[in-house]
């Protein structure tokens, strides 16, 4: 049986001075929009507080899948849920609880995804397969767009999968997904995509969501 794909662009590498029409160009084609928030932290860059996320889920015409690098995360990622984000992902790394929090989030109305980081082992976090809806596993450090695919992720990637098994979980890479790199992921297990300086240093990004798609497919298939 093929895996269903979905593409999530990354708001990160879009124009934050014209982002409502950043968002318009790839709503048509995308299957969530992906929220990088970052807090200057627990990472070293800093996107969007509360109150400017709520605006854009509160805003965006596709549900959003929140990716929340941030730390305090037990305490601030209930809140993303219940603003209506279709999809909240905490970070192994910066969770004191992650069942309760989860569980928090899953209570609010969110799919609630685990985010780890490059260095950071899968099978520490096999116990939490069923209190999730997704793994995010990156594919670059978390912190700043246009980095370089790691493709030693990959095995973890499929480890990853191996893990999940049957069950309805997503499988998330984030971080240099582009042309050159998406099928390596697919084929490694991944079924959702997180793109952003391929899509929207794209010249037509809509197109280029299709054809990341498209790679993606032909591998799962």
């Amino acid at each position: 049986m093929s895996r269903e794909i979905r593409i999530t662009p990354s708001i990160l590498n879009a124009d934050f001075s014209h982002l409502d029409q950043e968002i318009q160009r790839i709503a048509g084609a995308s299957d969530l929009l992906h929220l990088d928030v970052m807090d200057n932290i627990f990472v070293p860059n800093f996107t969007f507080d509360f109150a400017r996320s709520e605006e854009i889920i509160a805003s965006s015409p596709i549900p959003v899948d929140a990716h929340l690098m941030v730390a305090d995360v037990d305490l601030i990622a209930p809140a993303y849920a219940e603003a209506g984000c279709a999809s909240v992902t905490i970070h192994v790394e910066a969770t004191s609880d992650i069942r309760a929090t989860a569980r928090a989030i899953r209570r609010a109305g969110s799919r609630c995804g685990l985010g780890i980081k490059p260095g950071t082992s899968i099978d520490d976090y096999v116990n939490y397969v069923d209190d999730i809806d997704m793994f995010l596993i990156m594919t670059v450090e978390p912190g700043f767009g246009g980095q370089k695919f790691m493709y030693d992720m990959m095995e973890k990637v499929s480890r990853t999968r191996m893990i999940i098994g049957d069950r309805p979980i997503w499988l998330q890479v984030d971080g240099g997904v582009s042309l050159e790199t998406i099928s390596a992921a697919a084929e490694a297990g991944a079924d959702t995509f997180v793109a952003g300086s391929a899509v929207f240093n794209a010249d037509d990004p809509a197109a280029m969501i299709d054809s990341l798609r498209k790679l993606a497919i032909a591998v799962a298939d």
